[in-house]
C-alpha cells in the first residue's frame, strides 16, 4: 500500500527563487502531520502543489500513489484544500454555499441534501444554516470551509493556516472539528504557527526552512533531537560578560546569547543562554563549576524546557546538527 502523501526531491522555482528545495516527504494513511516553518519557507507552495493548483519545477509528488501534473482528474476527488482565507461569496446564504459546491462534485436531488445536513452538523453550523457567508465571523467562515471540503468525503485534507486570525475561542472549536476528522480517518496536513495546538493534534511533523526540510518525524522525535542541545539559563551576580567569556572557552559550549530578563520586583537583570552539549567527559555541571572555580556567585541555574516549540527554534536556528 503506497502512502496517502509522497513527495520525491520536490522543487519549486520562481525563477533564480528556489522556492522548494528538493522536499522529500511520506506522509501515511490517517496521519495527522503538522507542517512547521517560518513565513517564506516553503508551506503554502508544497501545500499548492498537492491540492494541484501549482506545477512543480522538477520532482514528483503522489496522492495515493497517484502522481500530480498526471493524473490530476483522479486526484481531486480525494482531496480537499483549505486556504488561509475563504472567498467572498456575497448574498449567498450557508446553504447555498454548500449545495452549489455540492452541485460541482456532481451530488444531486436528495443525496446533495443530505449531505449538506451532514457536514453542516459535523462542523456545529446547522443552526447558522440560513445566514449569509458574509456574516459569519471568521472562525464560522473556517468551519464553513472546512465543511465544504468534506462534501464529496475526501481522503485527504490539505489545510493551510485554518486557524490563522482566529480568537482563542475559534482556535479551540477548529481543533475539536479536527480532533473528530482524525478520528474519521481522515489524513491530514496542516500547516499552523500555533506549535502547541500542533503538539497536540499531530501525530507527526515536519520543519521546513528556506525550502529545505529540516525535520520530519514523531513531536518526541522531534524533542529527542533538540535535546542533544541543551540551552541553560545562567545568571551570576556581576561581570556577566566577563562571564559569558570564560564560558564561551568551556568544552561543549557552542553559543552564547546575554538577555535582560526581568524579575518580581520590576528590576532586571542579565541573564546567559548558554547552548551547550553533552559529550565524552562533559556534563552539564561542568558550567557552575567553571563559573564558581572563577569567582562568580551564581544567581539563577536552569534549563529551558524543551517542547515543540523550542524543539522548532533550535532546529531552524541550527543548535542541532
Amino acid at each position: 500500500m503506497p502512502p496517502m502523501i509522497q513527495t520525491t526531491n520536490l522543487t519549486k522555482k520562481y525563477g533564480d527563487l528556489v522556492a522548494l528545495n528538493n522536499l522529500n516527504l511520506t506522509i501515511e494513511q490517517g496521519d495527522c502531520f503538522g507542517f512547521i516553518g517560518p513565513n517564506g519557507a516553503g508551506k503554502t507552495t508544497t501545500i499548492k502543489i498537492l491540492a494541484t493548483l501549482l506545477k512543480p519545477s522538477s520532482g514528483q509528488a503522489q496522492i495515493d500513489g497517484l502522481t500530480i501534473g498526471y493524473q490530476n482528474r483522479k486526484i481531486r476527488p480525494l482531496i480537499g484544500y483549505v486556504p488561509d482565507f475563504m472567498g467572498a461569496y456575497e448574498d449567498m446564504v450557508v446553504t447555498e454555499y454548500l449545495e452549489f459546491f455540492a452541485a460541482t462534485y456532481g451530488i444531486h436531488g436528495s443525496a446533495r441534501r443530505k449531505v449538506v445536513g451532514e457536514v453542516l452538523e459535523l462542523t456545529d453550523l446547522t443552526y447558522k444554516a440560513t445566514a449569509e457567508v458574509n456574516s459569519l465571523s471568521r472562525g464560522m467562515q473556517q468551519r464553513l470551509s472546512i465543511a465544504r471540503v468534506l462534501l464529496h468525503d475526501p481522503k485527504v485534507l490539505l489545510m493551510d493556516e485554518p486557524a490563522s486570525g482566529l480568537d482563542p475561542r475559534a482556535r479551540i472549536e477548529i481543533r475539536e472539528l479536527l480532533k473528530e476528522l482524525k478520528r474519521m480517518g481522515k489524513t491530514i496536513l496542516i500547516s499552523s504557527h500555533i506549535l502547541p495546538e500542533l503538539a497536540e493534534l499531530c501525530n507527526v511533523v515536519g520543519i521546513i526552512e528556506r525550502g529545505q526540510l529540516l525535520f520530519s518525524g514523531t513531536v518526541a522525535d522531534a524533542v529527542r533531537r533538540a535535546k542533544l542541545g541543551r540551552v541553560l539559563h545562567v545568571a551570576v551576580e556581576q561581570r556577566t560578560p566577563d562571564a559569558a567569556a570564560v564560558l564561551a572557552k568551556v568544552p561543549g559550549v557552542q553559543k552564547i546569547q546575554i538577555a535582560e530578563e526581568t524579575l518580581g520586583s520590576g528590576m532586571g537583570r542579565a541573564v546567559m543562554h548558554v547552548a551547550y552539549e553533552e559529550g565524552a567527559g562533559r556534563a552539564v555541571s561542568d558550567i557552575p563549576n567553571v563559573l564558581v572555580n572563577h569567582g562568580f556567585r551564581i544567581t539563577k541555574f536552569d534549563e529551558e524546557p524543551v517542547n515543540l516549540e523550542t524543539a522548532f527554534m533550535r532546529l531552524t536556528k541550527g543548535l542541532v546538527q
